[in-house]
């Protein structure tokens, strides 16, 4: 019986699952999305998340840690440069997998996995993620919202009580423009006015 075994052995040794994931991790950091099976993609997951979250600190012994999973130069340095960039601010769930149906020859479920950040049509309207606050689950916010609900509608009618102003900073541009078309229209004299 199988009871709380959670790796999925994906019908291969342990070396050979080894290099099937190191090799599926290097060409998703390398490409930020591929096309895999959904017991593939799932396993992927599990393996090169926590490699992500090791490029966050830049050290010599976290580049030799991934690299002893990864094998790979051109991928290590690929995690620890512009995809560690992209995922600073986030804190875990790097990756997406998505549900692409059967495969016609086989009938296995395809899914593609991609990382999240580098996905342009999710994170489009997303441009400062950085300077986002950061959100927990915890509650007791709940008198903070209802002052801050009550605020935005107490400023409107205050907005339309108050008459604006106009600056005279405003008003010299305006003076600017009229002597630049008269002297267009050409009856601006050539000589300044004091």
């Amino acid at each position: 019986m199988r009871h709380g075994v959670k790796l999925n052995h994906l019908g291969r040794t342990a070396s050979h699952r080894h290099a099937l994931l190191s090799g599926l991790a290097c060409e998703l950091i390398m490409h930020k999305r591929i096309t895999t099976t959904l017991a593939k993609a799932r396993a992927l997951r599990v393996y090169v998340e926590p490699l992500i979250t090791k490029s966050k600190t830049n050290t010599t012994h976290q580049r030799r840690v991934v690299f002893s999973y990864l094998n790979d130069k051109a991928a290590v340095k690929e995690l620890f440069g512009a995809v560690s960039e992209k995922i600073a601010s986030r804190p875990g769930g790097y990756t997406r997998i998505i549900k692409l149906g059967t495969r016609l020859g086989d009938a296995s479920e395809m899914a593609l996995i991609e990382l999240v950040d580098f996905n342009e049509v999710y994170t489009k309207g997303q441009a400062g993620g950085g300077a986002k606050k950061k959100r927990t689950r915890r509650s007791g916010g709940g008198g903070r919202k209802k002052a801050a609900d009550a605020a935005p509608a107490e400023a409107p009618a205050e907005s339309q009580a108050a008459p604006v102003e106009e600056s005279p900073e405003d008003a010299a541009p305006a003076e600017g423009d009229k002597e630049e078309k008269a002297a267009e229209d050409g009856k601006h004299d050539s000589t300044p006015e004091a």
